[in-house]
């Protein structure tokens, strides 16, 4: 099993001690006996130790940056959710495809941010705006947050705050199974628990240094029977030899590990593996080894936001996934229901 996150290395900006949680923090890790370093900035994180760009990606991955969010303006996050709210930026997995390795290019360390109350208020505005509907908050848009809560636990108190919340609705997915912190907590049904699955060839190969199949179906089940309404974001759903095999045996664990009840108010995202032209130099730069597959001769070219076009897979083979993981679902899970395919 892999083990809950423990930095190799800490910094914290000074201001982020003006919050009771950067204070706790600094504690804990002094605590912990892990180094701790002072930074201007949480964007501004220079000479992690490393030999060469190789290393210190690694150490960068291993590191732990305590700040404070100054942009409090939220990012729309759609097709998941009305906006994305920002309580961490980074992640602490190797997944090869990530996009988070074009978005964060050079500072792929951990960001955790203390000044929650605020990102809470400001969450407030949203909703003031939007109700009486109600607004979706997705918070794992830049980072899996679950894999850096058990040390901040600043997901936890979202969690309670939306649980009282009239016309607020919290959303995260993570690939960690590391969740007996949260499964206490008073969400009153108003936070849907989402976990990333794949088959176990791509959790195998391309997704180094987060939790393996049957744990995360194990923390499904855990989340499940705490009441939780549940998710699954099926992504990135990728063409290899035996993938339709592989899926298979994926919804099949899922329907004998979940408990019946869990099934009703189920919902499946399905995502298909893209990659763009700046990815896909990061990714061979950071991950020279890798099995994934990405060949813009077999792709369908997407044009996309800012300019950057992403290739995805031809029409055909995404009408085949589509039908194959959709059919599956429906043998399945009868009573869950699709949100998207893209």
């Amino acid at each position: 099993m892999v083990k809950p996150f423990v930095p190799e290395l800490v910094y914290i900006e000074p201001r982020a001690l003006e919050y009771p949680l950067g204070r706790e923090l600094k504690e804990k890790f002094e605590g912990m006996g892990i180094e701790i370093r002072e930074t201007t900035s949480h964007n501004q994180v220079r000479n992690l130790p490393g030999e060469n760009d190789f290393q210190k990606y690694r150490m960068a991955k291993s590191t732990l940056v305590v700040g404070v969010r100054k942009t409090l303006k939220f990012d729309t996050s759609k097709p998941s959710a009305e906006y994305a709210i920002p309580f961490a930026t980074g992640c602490m997995g190797h997944c090869h495809y990530c996009y988070l390795q074009t978005t964060m290019g050079s500072k792929p360390y951990i960001r955790t941010y203390v000044n929650v109350e605020e990102i809470f208020d400001a969450a407030e505005q949203y909703m003031k705006e939007r109700a009486p509907e109600e607004t979706r908050f997705e918070a794992s848009c830049t980072s899996d947050i679950v894999g850096v809560d058990h040390l901040t636990h600043t997901l936890k108190r979202a969690i309670e705050y939306f649980g009282e919340s009239e016309h607020g609705r919290l959303r995260f997915v993570t690939k960690f199974a590391h969740v007996d912190h949260l499964l206490d907590a008073k969400h009153n049904g108003r936070t849907r628990f989402r976990f990333s699955m794949n088959a176990d060839y791509v959790i195998k190969y391309l997704e180094p240094g987060t939790s393996r199949l049957d744990d995360r179906i194990e923390a499904a089940a855990k989340v499940a029977k705490a009441g939780y309404p549940l998710g699954f974001i099926i992504a990135p759903i990728y063409l290899y030899d035996d993938w339709k095999e592989g899926y298979r045996i994926l919804f099949e664990k899922l329907q004998d590990k979940l408990p019946d009840y869990a099934t009703k108010d189920l919902t499946f995202e399905l995502i298909q593996h893209r990659f763009t032209k700046p990815a896909k130099r990061v990714i061979q730069k950071n991950y020279p080894m890798s099995k994934l597959e990405m060949d813009e001769e077999k792709r369908k070219y997407k044009w996309g936001r800012y300019g950057i076009g992403k290739y995805v897979y031809q029409k055909d083979e995404q009408q085949e996934m589509k039908d194959t993981l959709g059919g599956y679902i429906e043998q399945y899970f009868p009573e869950a229901s699709l949100e998207y395919f893209t």
